[in-house]
């Protein structure tokens, strides 16, 4: 592209807050996203979450490049989606970091099992999805990992959690 084209189109970008905004406006299914490594077990909450495939079952979760979730994951190569159920509203603001707590300490809430590959995952949790990493995307602030669905698992039932305008509820 020519310098007078690049220009014009990064002035017609919005700023980032006018994005954030426009992004509390989206309603997003809530998850917590896993991992087991050296450190022990770590996650966070996530709502940039999606299926790729179905065959093979691939999903992908969007994480802050800079998340000790996202070195543990990239360190031990799996993660667990767990998809949460409007119930497990305090869990999702547990892993959200809104409390304080870090690593292990944000397990203490909720029942905490494992699947296939040793990532935790959620009794409570609507669906799991247990994955290998197959691939990370660098983009900007974020890591886009996308992961081969070894085990599925969920045992809880009733409205999904959904985040939007920067809250929790049911639907």
């Amino acid at each position: 592209m020519n310098s007078m084209v690049d220009t014009a189109l990064r002035a017609a970008l919005p700023d980032a807050q006018a994005f954030r905004e426009a992004m509390a406006q989206v309603a997003s299914a809530t998850h917590i996203v896993t991992t087991l490594g050296p450190a022990g077990r770590s996650g966070l909450t996530a709502t940039a979450v999606s299926s790729v495939s179905v065959s093979p079952p691939t999903m992908l979760v969007c994480v802050e490049a800079a998340s000790r979730t996202l070195a543990a994951i990239e360190e031990s190569g799996i993660f667990c989606i767990n998809t949460l159920a409007a119930a497990d509203h305090e869990l999702a603001t547990v892993f959200s970091g809104r409390r304080g707590l870090t690593g292990e300490e944000r397990f203490a809430a909720g029942e905490w099992g494992e699947l296939s590959t040793g990532a935790p995952a959620l009794a409570s949790a609507l669906a799991s999805f247990d994955c290998r990493v197959a691939a990370v995307h660098r983009v900007t602030t974020h890591r886009i990992l996308i992961g081969k669905v070894v085990a599925i698992g969920g045992g809880g039932s009733g409205p999904g959690l959904v985040y939007r305008h920067r809250r929790f509820g049911g639907f």
